[in-house]
């Protein structure tokens, strides 16, 4: 079992970050599955296990809304090709390079990873650890 059953970032500007991670995610096979208003829950299957949304919701205050704190978030990649075509496929999206494709044997030998920066200043990972 996962340790983590879902994340969700706060951003700025819901349109655009969402057809952000509609483009960045597809190639690892990650797509939209649920919306509500201006939250949108994306996953490989039926679950949504990460989220974006402007906020409010109903568990967090007016106070945690004005600032957004870039966090990281990586999503599991299953061939170094689909981290590859995460990479382009953000940055023809609107993403900043952070890291592009490559070892990153600091972590461990077959850690493979490229990183960007989403519209709000998330950094976003694709890895696989083949």
């Amino acid at each position: 079992m996962p340790t983590l059953d879902h994340i969700t970032l706060v951003v700025h500007d819901y349109a655009r970050s969402k057809a952000f991670y509609e483009a960045a995610l597809a190639p690892l096979g990650i797509k939209k599955v649920m919306e509500f208003g201006q939250a949108c829950g994306f996953g490989r299957d039926i679950k949504p296990d990460f989220w974006i949304g402007t906020g409010p919701t109903s568990f967090q205050a007016v106070e945690q809304l004005r600032i957004i704190t870039p966090t990281h978030v990586a999503f599991s990649a299953r061939t170094r090709a689909e981290v590859e075509a995460f990479h382009a496929a953000a940055l023809a999206a609107g993403g900043k390079d952070f890291g592009a494709p490559g070892l990153r044997t600091h972590y461990h030998p077959r850690y493979y990873g490229a990183f960007v920066l989403d519209p709000d200043g998330h950094d976003i990972e694709a890895v696989f650890h083949g």
